[in-house]
């Protein structure tokens, strides 16, 4: 199997990797390797996917499972058992999946629109103030946006993201993903020499955010914050449907740790990468707002929920944002049994690492300008063109993103609104760089947001 160049005894190709970036290290290496080869990281052997049929062969849940290796069960000292985090043959996964299930479904995620359009206009809000003093910082507010909406919406939580300062969540939150991030393929040595002081600092923040999640559970249970149609109070009154059983006070909190790291982060870094996007091309800002203008009609400023799904220039837009830029850059698979991959002989329970920074630009898939930012690549017809494996920005099987139709829905409607209040212009001479923090956002963006 082909690997990188100049492996070294004991340590491998781990002078070859990026902890900074390491999915963008590893979307090179599928250029100048191939669509399949291995790594080796201190003598674990991963074999990595980057593109082509090989992707489709992964992607078999005959064949293949999810994974949960670091960097990602390093965040189990954190989640636990939370559905991201879950081993698959822990029963807390399936029971938390059955009772969450339906708190997505259509009549679900009509109840969380009117909150989800109140947190936007106070990001609006916050952003017209801002304009008077300069740029605004569009990562971070996006962060700020999100969390407002997942912490509502789930758990009847504000953070109070358009306050002044920082939440110390929030805080601790960006520290511990950062940690699990760049600590992910250094060695033990260096990391005690050179990360001694992060190495202290992530058990307190772990142990913070833990201590949030605890308030806002005993809250809602003794009565002190009221009952809400959420997520939490789902979780809090219903039994798992097969078991019978209701989850444990640290099965729910596990599940909250998980919707709001995973919940907030990943629509935080596709709005950003769109806004980029739509900074640059004003004729598809102006072919977005023309769409808006025509769903909204003349019956007021704020999208109704139904309206929300016939946006489907800007869904384009977001859709061609998640192939540029996957939120979850990259996902790990196991082999179920002894196989093969590509030709290739793969062991029982070999760790695979798909790379869709590398798939969802594959130019056998995508063509030659698989680089270019291009929404109508999601025209009906131009799906229909494409093979099923080559677009998996929410991941595969059982064990696919359980919050999709929500973030999908919160992502068109901020998109929508923001739009149709102001301007965007981009800053002369900014080169996009992306941070990786497990998910990935655009670094240091800033943007002039104009009031129309």
């Amino acid at each position: 199997m082909p690997r990188p160049a100049w492996r070294l005894p004991l340590i491998g190709d781990v002078l070859r990797l990026d902890p900074r970036r390491p999915v963008q290290r590893e979307t090179r290496f599928v250029r100048e390797l191939g669509d399949v080869f291995e790594i080796d990281i201190v003598g674990q052997k991963i074999v990595v996917v980057g593109g082509g049929s090989a992707a489709a062969e992964v992607f078999d849940e005959a064949r293949f499972a999810k994974a949960v290796v670091p960097p990602l069960s390093s965040l189990r000292e954190l989640a636990g058992d939370g559905l991201f985090t879950a081993f698959n043959t822990e029963p807390a996964w399936a029971q938390a999946h059955n009772v969450l299930m339906p708190a997505f479904s259509q009549s679900s995620m009509r109840s969380y629109h009117d909150t989800m359009v109140e947190c936007v206009d106070q990001l609006c809000g916050y952003w017209t103030i801002q304009a008077g003093k300069g740029l605004v910082d569009v990562s971070s507010d996006m962060n700020r946006l999100t969390l407002e909406v997942i912490g509502r919406t789930g758990f009847g939580y504000s953070f109070d993201s358009f306050a002044s300062g920082r939440h110390p969540f929030v805080e601790s939150m960006t520290r511990a993903l950062s940690y699990v991030s760049q600590t992910a393929n250094d060695l033990p040595v260096i990391r005690e020499i050179l990360g001694r002081k992060a190495m202290r600092q992530n058990p307190k923040d772990i142990a913070l955010m833990k201590r949030t999640v605890d308030d806002v559970i005993a809250a809602r249970r003794s009565g002190a914050s009221p009952r809400q149609d959420d997520l939490l109070q789902r979780m809090l009154e219903n039994p798992d449907p097969d078991t019978g059983e209701l989850l444990s006070d640290q099965s729910i909190r596990n599940q909250v740790l998980t919707f709001l790291i995973a919940g907030h982060e990943t629509t935080a870094g596709l709005l950003s990468f769109a806004l980029h996007y739509m900074s640059l091309n004003p004729e598809m800002v102006e072919r977005a707002r023309a769409e808006v203008d025509k769903v909204r009609g003349s019956g007021g400023e704020t999208l109704h929920f139904e309206q929300v799904a016939k946006l489907r220039y800007l869904r384009r837009i977001i859709d061609e944002t998640l192939r540029l830029w996957p939120s979850g850059p990259a996902f790990f698979r196991k082999a179920r049994q002894a196989t093969t991959l590509s030709g290739f002989p793969i062991g029982k329970g070999q760790t695979i690492l798909v790379v869709l920074l590398a798939l969802h630009t594959d130019p056998k898939l995508w063509g030659d300008d698989a680089a270019t930012f291009d929404p109508d690549r999601f025209l009906p017809e131009s799906v229909r063109g494409r093979p099923a494996h080559a677009y998996k920005p929410f991941g595969v099987g059982a064990r696919a993103c359980i919050g999709r139709q929500f973030a999908l829905h919160e992502a068109v409607l901020a998109l929508a609104q923001i739009l149709t209040r102001f301007d965007i212009a981009a800053v002369p001479g900014y080169e996009l760089s992306v941070e990786e923090l497990l998910t990935i956002r655009p670094e240091n963006l800033r943007l002039e947001m104009r009031p129309r």
